[in-house]
Protein backbone atom coordinates (compact mmCIF):
# COMPACT_ATOMS: atom_id res chain seq x y z
CA UNK A 1 0.00 0.00 0.00
CA UNK A 2 1.30 3.53 -1.07
CA UNK A 3 2.07 5.24 1.76
CA UNK A 4 -0.03 9.18 2.46
CA UNK A 5 1.69 12.38 1.28
CA UNK A 6 0.79 14.93 4.35
CA UNK A 7 1.47 18.68 3.91
CA UNK A 8 1.36 20.87 6.71
CA UNK A 9 1.42 24.68 5.84
CA UNK A 10 1.11 27.68 8.59
CA UNK A 11 3.12 30.75 9.84
CA UNK A 12 6.09 30.81 11.76
CA UNK A 13 6.48 29.40 15.21
CA UNK A 14 2.97 27.37 15.21
CA UNK A 15 5.76 24.25 15.26
CA UNK A 16 5.12 22.85 12.13
CA UNK A 17 8.27 21.41 11.83
CA UNK A 18 8.59 20.00 15.13
CA UNK A 19 4.98 18.52 14.66
CA UNK A 20 5.22 17.06 11.44
CA UNK A 21 8.58 15.44 13.06
CA UNK A 22 6.73 13.78 15.40
CA UNK A 23 4.12 12.35 13.47
CA UNK A 24 6.73 11.43 10.48
CA UNK A 25 8.43 9.37 13.02
CA UNK A 26 4.89 7.67 14.29
CA UNK A 27 3.48 7.18 10.80
CA UNK A 28 6.75 5.63 9.76
CA UNK A 29 6.72 8.66 6.66
CA UNK A 30 9.92 10.92 5.67
CA UNK A 31 9.98 14.09 6.82
CA UNK A 32 11.00 16.93 4.93
CA UNK A 33 11.29 20.86 6.63
CA UNK A 34 11.24 23.19 3.48
CA UNK A 35 12.03 26.27 6.28
CA UNK A 36 15.59 24.77 6.67
CA UNK A 37 16.02 24.28 2.88
CA UNK A 38 15.13 28.27 2.93
CA UNK A 39 17.11 29.38 5.89
CA UNK A 40 20.13 26.95 4.37
CA UNK A 41 19.83 29.28 1.07
CA UNK A 42 19.53 32.06 3.17
CA UNK A 43 22.52 31.77 5.32
CA UNK A 44 24.91 30.81 2.31
CA UNK A 45 23.81 34.16 0.55
CA UNK A 46 24.74 35.81 3.83
CA UNK A 47 27.99 34.20 3.82
CA UNK A 48 29.20 34.36 0.13
CA UNK A 49 27.08 37.11 -1.91
CA UNK A 50 26.64 40.34 0.23
CA UNK A 51 27.39 43.67 -1.76
CA UNK A 52 29.57 46.68 -0.73
CA UNK A 53 27.13 47.94 1.76
CA UNK A 54 26.25 44.32 3.27
CA UNK A 55 23.15 43.46 2.06
CA UNK A 56 21.94 40.02 -0.22
CA UNK A 57 23.01 40.47 -4.18
CA UNK A 58 20.56 38.46 -5.52
CA UNK A 59 21.26 38.69 -8.71
CA UNK A 60 25.14 37.14 -7.60
CA UNK A 61 22.69 34.83 -5.32
CA UNK A 62 21.05 33.37 -7.97
CA UNK A 63 23.86 33.25 -10.35
CA UNK A 64 25.34 30.75 -7.30
CA UNK A 65 22.56 28.76 -7.02
CA UNK A 66 24.32 25.40 -9.01
CA UNK A 67 27.43 25.80 -6.11
CA UNK A 68 24.71 25.35 -3.68
CA UNK A 69 24.19 21.62 -2.30
CA UNK A 70 21.36 20.81 0.48
CA UNK A 71 20.23 17.21 2.12
CA UNK A 72 19.48 16.33 5.09
CA UNK A 73 21.33 13.62 7.03
CA UNK A 74 20.78 11.37 10.29
CA UNK A 75 23.44 12.34 12.52
CA UNK A 76 23.58 11.14 16.18
CA UNK A 77 19.85 10.24 16.00
CA UNK A 78 19.13 13.98 14.46
CA UNK A 79 18.05 14.61 11.54
CA UNK A 80 19.94 17.73 10.34
CA UNK A 81 20.56 19.82 7.36
CA UNK A 82 23.66 20.12 5.80
CA UNK A 83 25.14 22.80 3.04
CA UNK A 84 27.79 21.18 1.03
CA UNK A 85 28.73 18.79 3.70
CA UNK A 86 28.32 21.19 6.78
CA UNK A 87 25.89 20.95 9.11
CA UNK A 88 24.06 24.57 9.35
CA UNK A 89 21.28 23.17 11.63
CA UNK A 90 21.99 25.64 14.49
CA UNK A 91 23.41 28.34 12.27
CA UNK A 92 20.19 28.73 10.36
CA UNK A 93 18.11 29.52 13.37
CA UNK A 94 19.49 32.96 13.85
CA UNK A 95 17.99 36.11 14.16
CA UNK A 96 19.89 37.28 10.86
CA UNK A 97 18.76 34.86 9.36
CA UNK A 98 15.12 34.71 10.03
CA UNK A 99 15.06 38.50 9.12
CA UNK A 100 16.14 37.73 5.58
CA UNK A 101 14.37 34.40 4.83
CA UNK A 102 11.36 35.88 3.58
CA UNK A 103 13.13 38.35 1.21
CA UNK A 104 15.12 34.91 -0.44
CA UNK A 105 11.77 32.63 0.09
CA UNK A 106 9.98 34.83 -2.16
CA UNK A 107 12.10 34.90 -5.26
CA UNK A 108 11.34 32.76 -8.08
CA UNK A 109 14.96 31.76 -8.69
CA UNK A 110 15.23 30.06 -5.10
CA UNK A 111 11.45 28.45 -5.47
CA UNK A 112 12.25 26.92 -8.95
CA UNK A 113 15.58 25.32 -7.41
CA UNK A 114 13.63 24.09 -4.70
CA UNK A 115 10.38 22.75 -6.38
CA UNK A 116 12.33 20.07 -8.33
CA UNK A 117 13.77 18.20 -5.33
CA UNK A 118 10.92 18.72 -3.01
CA UNK A 119 8.72 16.78 -6.05
CA UNK A 120 10.69 14.17 -6.89
CA UNK A 121 10.86 13.11 -3.02
CA UNK A 122 7.39 13.46 -2.45
CA UNK A 123 6.43 11.14 -6.14
CA UNK A 124 7.15 7.94 -4.38
CA UNK A 125 4.58 8.69 -1.52
CA UNK A 126 5.22 8.18 2.38
CA UNK A 127 6.48 12.11 2.75
CA UNK A 128 5.50 14.52 5.47
CA UNK A 129 6.29 18.40 4.22
CA UNK A 130 5.45 21.19 5.37
CA UNK A 131 6.20 25.12 4.99
CA UNK A 132 3.88 28.23 3.35
CA UNK A 133 2.91 26.75 0.17
CA UNK A 134 3.01 23.46 0.08
CA UNK A 135 -0.75 22.80 0.06
CA UNK A 136 -1.20 25.44 -3.04
CA UNK A 137 1.71 25.32 -4.86
CA UNK A 138 4.50 22.24 -4.45
CA UNK A 139 2.15 19.63 -3.95
CA UNK A 140 -1.32 20.59 -4.57
CA UNK A 141 -2.67 16.84 -4.81
CA UNK A 142 -1.52 15.69 -1.44
CA UNK A 143 -3.22 13.54 0.38
CA UNK A 144 -3.89 15.19 3.51
CA UNK A 145 -3.33 19.22 3.98
CA UNK A 146 -3.32 21.03 7.38
CA UNK A 147 -3.11 24.62 7.97
CA UNK A 148 -1.57 26.05 11.13
CA UNK A 149 -1.87 29.09 12.84
CA UNK A 150 -1.45 30.78 16.52
CA UNK A 151 -1.63 34.16 18.24
CA UNK A 152 1.20 36.46 17.73
CA UNK A 153 1.47 36.72 21.26
CA UNK A 154 1.61 32.59 21.47
CA UNK A 155 4.41 32.66 18.49
CA UNK A 156 6.54 35.23 19.82
CA UNK A 157 6.65 33.21 23.16
CA UNK A 158 8.03 29.73 21.62
CA UNK A 159 10.16 31.60 19.24
CA UNK A 160 11.43 33.44 21.98
CA UNK A 161 12.10 30.30 24.10
CA UNK A 162 13.56 27.99 20.70
CA UNK A 163 16.40 31.22 20.36
CA UNK A 164 17.03 30.65 24.30
CA UNK A 165 17.36 26.67 24.34
CA UNK A 166 19.96 27.06 21.32
CA UNK A 167 21.83 29.88 23.39
CA UNK A 168 20.94 32.89 20.69
CA UNK A 169 20.68 35.72 22.69
CA UNK A 170 17.24 37.52 21.83
CA UNK A 171 14.72 40.45 23.06
CA UNK A 172 11.52 39.17 22.95
CA UNK A 173 10.16 42.75 21.21
CA UNK A 174 12.87 42.00 18.57
CA UNK A 175 11.75 38.42 18.55
CA UNK A 176 7.66 39.32 17.97
CA UNK A 177 8.69 42.33 15.29
CA UNK A 178 10.42 39.54 13.32
CA UNK A 179 7.27 37.56 13.02
CA UNK A 180 4.95 40.37 12.31
CA UNK A 181 7.05 41.42 9.34
CA UNK A 182 7.32 37.75 8.33
CA UNK A 183 3.66 37.06 8.19
CA UNK A 184 3.49 40.05 6.40
CA UNK A 185 5.84 39.79 3.75
CA UNK A 186 5.01 35.78 3.33
CA UNK A 187 1.57 36.46 3.20
CA UNK A 188 1.79 39.73 0.69
CA UNK A 189 4.81 38.12 -1.57
CA UNK A 190 3.57 37.71 -4.99
CA UNK A 191 5.28 34.35 -5.57
CA UNK A 192 3.48 31.37 -3.93
CA UNK A 193 2.25 33.72 -0.93
CA UNK A 194 1.23 31.67 2.34
CA UNK A 195 -2.16 31.20 2.53
CA UNK A 196 -4.47 27.95 3.09
CA UNK A 197 -5.50 25.74 0.56
CA UNK A 198 -9.41 25.32 -0.23
CA UNK A 199 -9.02 21.68 1.14
CA UNK A 200 -7.27 22.03 3.88
CA UNK A 201 -7.91 21.62 7.22
CA UNK A 202 -7.43 24.76 9.69
CA UNK A 203 -5.94 24.09 12.87
CA UNK A 204 -5.44 27.05 15.51
CA UNK A 205 -3.21 25.97 18.29
CA UNK A 206 -2.65 29.03 20.23
CA UNK A 207 -4.10 26.66 22.95
CA UNK A 208 -2.77 23.68 22.66
CA UNK A 209 0.55 21.54 23.62
CA UNK A 210 2.11 20.22 20.66
CA UNK A 211 1.10 16.70 21.92
CA UNK A 212 -2.55 17.53 22.17
CA UNK A 213 -1.74 19.41 18.17
CA UNK A 214 0.02 16.00 16.88
CA UNK A 215 -3.26 14.02 18.25
CA UNK A 216 -5.31 16.21 16.74
CA UNK A 217 -3.85 15.71 13.47
CA UNK A 218 -3.35 12.17 13.61
CA UNK A 219 -7.34 12.22 13.74
CA UNK A 220 -8.07 13.04 10.69
CA UNK A 221 -5.74 10.69 9.07
CA UNK A 222 -7.81 7.19 8.02
CA UNK A 223 -6.69 4.31 7.00
CA UNK A 224 -3.11 4.04 7.52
Amino acid sequence: MRKPVIAIDGYSSTGKSSISKVIAERLGLVHMDTGALYRGITYFALQHCLNESGEIDLPLLFSKLKEVHLEFSELENELVLLLNGKDVSKEIRSNEVSSQVSLIACQKEVRDFLMETQRSIAAKGGVIMDGRDIGTVVLPNADYKFFLTASIEERTKRRFLELQGLGMPSEEHEVRHNLITRDKIDSERSVAPLKQADDAILIDNSNLSKQETIDLILSFIKDF
